[in-house]
């Protein structure tokens, strides 16, 4: 809904009474909570109100500027006429006024551009024309962007806001998704990097086409997303729709969304991703850096000799500790830059399997963990570290991204097991884990697993199908639990301490079965004291796995990979 503009002299303010303002120009009303507001306060903060945080739409020509860098932006493919493919009545006429009305020479302005001096080939859909809707020229524009970015080697970002088709064109306007759909595939297998923002609405055929074919999928808060708009689902089946349906936090929750955004922070966001896929990742660049090394401090020399060795029942307890360091702990400590990315872009986002892109040293790497959680509360919100086939459905869509652009993957693990619901299994549970166990034995960029806790079946090692398998000096990897081990061998769940005894499930046992290549010092037990030092150890050895595959193709890597669970 478009704001309504008026000519006043007073602005409504929370205590409900009225002030004159200094200065006289035009006030708006926010449409969601219709408060007055100064035009430039609107545009000073992004054009967000700044009473309830609603979000304007924003026209072509200043979301550029919220974006790129001053006078970066080049246009493209302006000089594209429209036409009447169906001869529809008055359609000439609608294209004129919506020029007229906007400025414009299409409902998409295409171009090149800076962000922070990273070069992206940009397009903004404008809803002012005709809905943004997407008639042959929004197809031909977008679609010769991305061929032109193809073959420039460039990103390409581009801001979505539409309606959909172009009722007026018909099947002319249907075939434009398949166009630009192609484009983007071409893109793709050349390596690039593509990012769309969707913002409100997002809808119709650009919803089933170039708008949901990222890379990395951001979304602006409270966007409407979705393929059939609300009022055509009420309309069409007469379905009641829940609040918040279809909206970007919708979207989020059910994996078809990496991030959403504020507008505050979106061009740092873009220049971090950006920055990100524009370091040189292919494994014959990669250099090491040589000022770091690590020596555990006094402390933890201490902790580690005054530490008894622990049964491995001690271990099993050990490690399911609430308090025992989990994976986003050692992400924080060991990688710069963060980014989590979410969803499975099929069902779900689980929240069990944590991911995204970070640096390393200047070297970007995908990193994937399974998180249990820190306390109770936590533990419900990421089921306890048991994920379901969405999180590993997850987990594969960023590893095979990072094949895409060259980048190292590495995983912390620690599960009890994936998720034995009946909502997984009707999610297929079993492929799920079946389909990364074959889709990592082939990947063509390094992959370094670490177990860092609990290792439990199948659930774990859908995770750990690495070139080489690290575990925590306390860790377990089992096939099973011990008292479910002990219940199956023995029809006695309370046998479980002595089960652990006999199943060789810890780091000593698993590297002499040589199941495992390093195990990594917890110097006296991994809690908050030392959990640095153990981050600290971790990052130095991955700097010499990455130095030493990199010097392998992609090929060699996954042959070594093979290789290495072929023997067993």
């Amino acid at each position: 809904m478009a704001p309504k503009i008026f000519k006043k002299k007073f602005i409504t303010i929370k205590d409900k009474e009225r002030e004159p303002l200094q200065d006289a120009g035009d006030l708006i009303v926010c449409p969601s909570c219709k408060e007055f507001l100064t035009k430039s306060d609107v545009k000073e903060n992004k054009y967000v109100c700044y009473h309830c945080g609603a979000y304007f739409r924003v026209r072509t020509f200043n979301r550029i500027k919220m974006v790129t860098d001053a006078k970066s932006f080049t246009p493209w493919f302006d000089e594209m006429e429209s036409k009447n493919p169906l001869d529809f009545p008055d359609y000439k006429e609608k294209i004129k006024a919506a020029q007229d009305k906007t400025g414009l020479h299409e409902g998409v302005t295409v171009g090149v551009a800076k962000i922070y001096g990273e070069p992206a080939v940009l397009g903004v859909c404008d809803a002012r024309f005709l809905m943004g809707s997407m008639g042959h020229v929004v197809g031909e524009k977008i679609a010769s962007a991305v061929e032109r970015a193809t073959e420039l080697h460039l990103p390409v970002i581009l801001f979505c806001c539409s309606g959909g088709a172009r009722m007026q064109e018909g099947i002319v306007s249907l075939m434009q998704m398949a166009k630009t759909s192609a484009a983007l595939k071409r893109h793709s297998d050349a390596g690039l990097l593509y990012i769309p923002i969707l913002t409100d609405p997002t809808t119709g055929g650009v919803t089933a086409s170039f708008a949901m074919l990222g890379d990395i999928i951001l979304a602006e808060p409270g966007a409407l997303i979705g393929f059939a708009g609300p009022r055509v689902i009420e309309q069409t089946i007469g379905q009641k729709l829940p609040e918040g349906f279809q909206r970007s936090e919708f979207q989020l929750k059910h994996g078809f969304v990496d991030a959403i955004v504020e507008r505050k922070d979106l061009k740092k966001t873009l220049y971090k991703i950006l920055k990100m896929h524009s370091v040189k990742t292919g494994f014959a660049n990669f250099t090491p850096a040589t000022d770091f090394d690590f020596a555990p401090s006094e402390l933890m020399k201490e902790r580690s000799a005054k530490s008894k060795a622990m049964s491995a029942w001690e271990k099993v307890k050990s490690v399911r500790r609430t308090d025992r360091p989990a994976s986003v702990d050692y992400m924080e400590e060991i990688f710069d830059d963060f980014m989590e990315l979410h969803g499975d872009r099929q069902f779900r986002d689980d929240p069990a399997v944590v991911g995204g892109v970070a640096m390393l040293d200047g070297q970007p790497v995908t990193v994937i963990g399974v998180h249990k959680g820190k306390d109770l509360k936590d533990c419900m919100r990421h089921n306890y570290g048991m994920p379901s086939p969405e999180g590993y459905r997850k987990a594969l869509r960023l590893m095979k991204q990072a094949e895409k652009f060259h980048r190292p993957i590495i995983t912390f693990v620690n599960t009890s097991g994936a998720f034995c619901g009946m909502e997984a299994e009707e999610g297929g549970q079993g492929e799920a884990i079946a389909r990364n166990l074959f889709e990592m034995s082939g990947i063509k960029t390094p992959i370094l697993c670490l177990m860092i806790g609990e290792g439990g079946s199948g659930g774990a090692l859908a995770l750990a199908v690495g070139n080489e398998v690290w575990m925590m000096e306390n860790a377990t990897y089992s096939i099973l639990s011990p008292e479910g081990f002990a219940s199956i061998l023995w029809k006695d769940g309370k046998r479980a301490k002595e089960a652990a005894g006999v199943m060789k499930i810890t780091a000593q046992d698993l590297h002499e079965l040589n199941v495992v290549e390093k195990i990594i010092p917890e110097f006296g037990g991994a809690d908050d004291k030392s959990l640095h030092d153990i981050a600290m150890y971790m990052k130095f050895h991955m700097r010499k796995f990455l130095e030493k595959y990199s010097k392998m193709s992609g090929e060699d890597l996954a042959e070594q990979r093979f290789q290495r669970f072929r023997k067993f």
